[in-house]
């Protein structure tokens, strides 16, 4: 009787947990290995910067599974356990401490790491990222006791925890080096509603400018010190200048790598037997010919799975339309797609954008290639209908709320 294949997932993130339990819902009776490196359950990242930073959400429900699944399901989760390297030829991952773990099949789903400010004074007292549990605590402790918040960066983890701070009373001011919020995330348009939002609650935007240097006192960060020379008061300093995907075993393994691992639709990597998903893989995507790396939840929640039934040799096509989420004070949105500066040559919009109620659109060609719903529901899926449909559309009628949009 044959051997049964031993299956390692190298990052107990959102994405290695739905996996491993995917590969058990789609019967594989092998090993499961779920190997990460922090002390933690694998949890979810949306409430870090959302509920679970304003003390709303209870710490239970960010876990992808309770303590119990996973013994009940034959996965052996080893936390506070940091993969070193992978042994190809011997088919192998090697452990900090040294244990050999055998694999048949390798999933890496390592994720991504806050991109760090290089400049005096980052090593502060009070100066915080966000990306971990124990770092959303870290910053709702701080914010809990007002004072003066200086935030790095206008993306969508520095807006979110601007809502946060201002939910907390603290005085919030955002420095960026582009022009307006979000600009590579939604282009202008849509980040100047964000802008208006964030104003009308009392926060401060320095557009074109970055952080030069962090000063303090007693080893505690006391003031941030722009680039053009103003030296602004700062009890808390987060640092919100996006993420890196954490490519280091993969590249010191020999796969190939360039903002992220390199995976194809069915998300393998150059290595037939290595896999890899979530915000580390740079996957390309059939829907839109090219290939894209999405540091967002659904892509975590979705592509796990598809690396799972991947890995058990099921045929693959990972063509998700991808989709992000956000809230801030009393805005709610989804988008749908990729609404990149250079992808689109349109925006429309279907209701009124000063009243934040409102669906928009970016087209090119007449095509719709992205869609954002702000305070309107259950539109999301026929504005992702849209976009997989490729169909030319009339603006006009595009705008018209009147027209339902299935019938687009």
């Amino acid at each position: 009787m044959p051997a049964k294949s031993t299956y390692v997932i190298v990052g107990a993130s959102l994405a290695g947990a739905k996996a491993a339990e995917t590969l058990r819902e789609e019967g594989f009776d092998g090993a499961v290995v779920l190997i990460g490196a922090e002390d933690q359950l694998p949890y979810e990242r949306p409430p870090l910067s959302k509920g679970y930073l304003l003390g709303k959400d209870a710490r239970e429900s960010i876990f992808v599974h309770e303590a119990g699944w996973y013994p009940e399901h034959d996965v052996d989760l080893r936390l506070s356990t940091t993969a070193r390297s992978i042994d190809r030829a011997g088919h192998r991952v090697e452990l900090e401490g040294g244990e050999q773990v055998p694999y048949d099949r390798l999933l890496i789903a390592t994720g991504s790491s806050p991109r760090q400010l290089s400049i005096p004074g980052a090593d502060l007292r009070g100066v915080l990222y966000l990306r971990s549990v124990q770092d959303s605590e870290r910053l709702q402790a701080a914010l809990r006791g007002g004072g003066k918040v200086v935030i790095a960066g206008a993306g969508w983890i520095g807006l979110e925890t601007a809502a946060a701070a201002r939910g907390y009373g603290c005085e919030v001011t955002i420095v960026e080096p582009e022009a307006g919020p979000l600009q590579r995330a939604v282009g202008p348009e849509l980040g100047e509603v964000f802008a208006k939002l964030h104003r009308s609650h009392g926060v401060t935007f320095r557009f074109g400018e970055g952080l030069s240097e962090l000063t303090g006192s007693g080893g505690a960060v006391t003031a941030a010190v722009t680039s053009a020379g103003e030296e602004l008061p700062a009890d808390v300093a987060i640092i919100a200048i996006g993420a890196a995907p954490n490519t280091e075993i993969a590249a010191d393994a020999g796969l190939e790598t360039d903002n992220g691992i390199l995976v194809d639709e069915a998300l393998r990597t150059s290595d037939p037997d290595i896999f890899a998903a979530g915000d580390v893989a740079n996957a390309f995507s059939p829907l839109l010919g090219r290939r894209i790396r999405v540091e967002h939840w659904a892509n975590a929640l979705n592509g796990g799975p598809a690396a799972a039934r991947s890995m058990m040799g099921q045929q693959v096509s990972y063509d998700r339309v991808p989709y992000f989420f956000s809230d801030q004070y009393d805005l709610g949105m989804e988008t749908a797609g990729l609404p990149e500066p250079g992808t689109y040559d349109d925006v429309v919009y279907r209701g009124d954008e000063e009243s934040l109620e409102f669906v928009s659109f970016w087209l090119s060609d007449r095509v719709v290639v992205a869609g954002m719903n702000v305070n309107v529901w259950d539109v999301n899926e026929d504005i992702q209908a849209l976009i997989r449909s490729g169909a030319e559309v009339d603006p006009g009628r595009l705008a018209d709320p009147d027209i339902p949009l299935a019938d687009l």
